[in-house]
C-alpha cells in the first residue's frame, strides 16, 4: 500500500471510529462534524482498499460445544422442492423457497460473545446487579445486562492483535501446549516485539494458536486442558483499560483454572468484576499470517433482548 492510500484509509478510519464514538446518534458533536467533512464515497473507496479479515469459523452441527452449554442442531423444514410443489403449481407463479429450523444459545458461534450478565460471583452480576433478581424470568438476563445492551461505539473499535503463540514460539505457527497459562509478561513481552501498544478502550485478541483445531479436532479443543490467560493475565487486561477481550479457545482462559477449584475467575474478573466483554472461538489464524497487529475490530451481537450471549461474523480492517 502505497503512503498516499495509507493517509487515505487511516483518515476514512478516522470518520468511521468518530461516528462509532459518538454512537451513529450525536451529529451535532464536534468530533462527528469533523468527520463528516469527508464524502461516503471517499470512506467506501478507503475502506474497499483495505484488507478485511474473516474471523469467524464455519458453524455447523459438528462444531465443539462445551458439555456445559445447550446442543446445538439445524434442520431444513423446508426445502425447495417442497415449496414449488405447493406454490410454484399455482398459476402463473413460478416462487420455491426454503427455510430451516435451529436449537440455538447465546453460547453457539465461531466467535461467539458473552453479555456482561452472563457470568456473577455470589449471585452478584456486574454492578452489584442482584443476579436473582435479573433473571427470575425465562425472558432473559434484566438490569441492562443481556446481549441487547451491547454498546453501539464498541461494534467498530481499535483492536489489538497479540500473537502470544508465534512470540513463544519463536516465530512458529504452533500452537501454544494444553493448560499453558498466559501471564501478564507474555502480554507484554508480545506488545513490545510486536510494537504495538494497548490503550484504555481498545479491543484486545489474544492468539493460543488452537483455532487450528476447531472442527478438525474437537476432542482436544473442548479437552480439559487447553491454554489461555489466567488471573495475572486478566490484570493486565483490566490494567490496560481495556473494553473487549477475545482469543481463539472454547472458554478463553486457561482450563483447568490455576487457582484452587474456581471455576471460571478470570471470567469473574472481566465480566463481573470490570464489565469487560469476552469473545471465545475466533479464527485468528489470518491475523497472524498476515502479521495484522492493529486493526479496526467489527463486533456486531445480535440485538436479543436479554440474551446472554450471541454468535458473530467477527472482521478485522487493517491498511
Amino acid at each position: 500500500m502505497s503512503e498516499l492510500t495509507r493517509r487515505k484509509w487511516l483518515g476514512a478510519a478516522g470518520w468511521l471510529a468518530a461516528l462509532a464514538a459518538a454512537g451513529g446518534t450525536d451529529m451535532r458533536s464536534p468530533a462527528v462534524a469533523s468527520a463528516q467533512a469527508g464524502s461516503a464515497e471517499s470512506l467506501l473507496a478507503a475502506l474497499k482498499s483495505a484488507r478485511v479479515f474473516d474471523l469467524s469459523f464455519t458453524w455447523s452441527d459438528q462444531s465443539p460445544v462445551l458439555n456445559l452449554n445447550p446442543p446445538y442442531s439445524f434442520a431444513l423444514n423446508r426445502t425447495h422442492k417442497m415449496t414449488h410443489e405447493i406454490f410454484g403449481q399455482v398459476p402463473g407463479s413460478r416462487v420455491s423457497w426454503a427455510s430451516e429450523i435451529m436449537f440455538f444459545s447465546g453460547q453457539h458461534g465461531a466467535p461467539t460473545i458473552d453479555a456482561i450478565g452472563h457470568i456473577g460471583r455470589d449471585l452478584k452480576l456486574h454492578g452489584g446487579v442482584d443476579a436473582v433478581a435479573a433473571t427470575s424470568t425465562p425472558g432473559g438476563i434484566g438490569a441492562n445486562l443481556g446481549i441487547d445492551s451491547f454498546p453501539v461505539d464498541l461494534m467498530i473499535n481499535r483492536g489489538v492483535f497479540l500473537d502470544v503463540a508465534r512470540h513463544v514460539a519463536a516465530g512458529a505457527a504452533d500452537p501454544l501446549p494444553p493448560g499453558y497459562e498466559i501471564t501478564a509478561k507474555h502480554l507484554d513481552d508480545t506488545a513490545k516485539a510486536q510494537g504495538v501498544d494497548v490503550r484504555k478502550g481498545d479491543s484486545v485478541l489474544i492468539r493460543t494458536g488452537w483455532g487450528q483445531y476447531f472442527g478438525k479436532d474437537n476432542a482436544r479443543y473442548l479437552g480439559e486442558q487447553s491454554p489461555g490467560p489466567g488471573q495475572d493475565g486478566a490484570k493486565w487486561i483490566i490494567g490496560k483499560g481495556a473494553r473487549l477481550a477475545g482469543d481463539d479457545t472454547a472458554t478463553f482462559e486457561k482450563r483447568p483454572a490455576s487457582y484452587g477449584k474456581e471455576l471460571f475467575s478470570v471470567h469473574m474478573m472481566l465480566l463481573t468484576d470490570n464489565g469487560i466483554y469476552i469473545v471465545e472461538n475466533m479464527n485468528l489464524e489470518p491475523l497472524s499470517a498476515a502479521k495484522a497487529y492493529t486493526v479496526a475490530l467489527v463486533i456486531t451481537p445480535l440485538k436479543i433482548q436479554g440474551g446472554t450471549g450471541s454468535p458473530l461474523r467477527a472482521l478485522a480492517v487493517a491498511p
